[in-house]
């Protein structure tokens, strides 16, 4: 790779770093009732009479789909880590309905940077993530941990 594509290293990445990406993620409806017969199939994500009739009044997405299209989206962040595997996720919040329609965009701000205790090659890095709509509102939080290669 090549100058500003090089993913950042774990010895390039400071306390403060934001990532962030120009493209969005639409959820739609159909995509919508899809993961949700899979993985949760609540009748509010299910089906539009019952998400009516829900206190969501509408159709939503399931936690589950907004942190997927979350991860969808980080492969798009910039600036690139060099990262080599997820390691968690704490302090999960779904702030928001997500609805049909809406587009996603998101956030990443490291908040915390350690070398690897066990792999001299391998730093960790936990950041804080924003998961907004098209109005800016946010509707997913989550602090993440990964791990990211180090230069050798």
């Amino acid at each position: 790779m090549s100058g500003s594509d090089a993913p950042l290293l774990f010895d390039d990445i400071r306390v403060g770093t934001v990532l962030s990406t120009a493209e969005v993620y639409e959820i739609t409806r159909e995509e919508i009732v899809e993961v949700a017969s899979r993985w949760d199939p609540q009748p509010f994500h299910l089906d539009d009479e019952a998400g009516a009739n829900s206190h969501f009044g509408g159709l939503v997405a399931s936690g589950l789909h907004t942190l997927a299209a979350s991860l969808r989206l980080s492969y798009h962040e910039r600036p690139r880590t060099a990262a080599v595997a997820g390691l968690g996720f704490d302090q999960l919040r779904m702030l928001r309905a997500v609805r049909p329609g809406d587009r996603l965009a998101q956030t990443t701000e490291i908040v915390g940077v350690r070398p690897s205790v066990t792999r001299r090659d391998r730093g960790i890095v936990q950041a804080r993530r924003t998961v907004h709509n098209q109005n800016g509102v946010p509707v997913m939080t989550y602090v993440l941990t990964w791990m990211v290669e180090r230069a050798t």
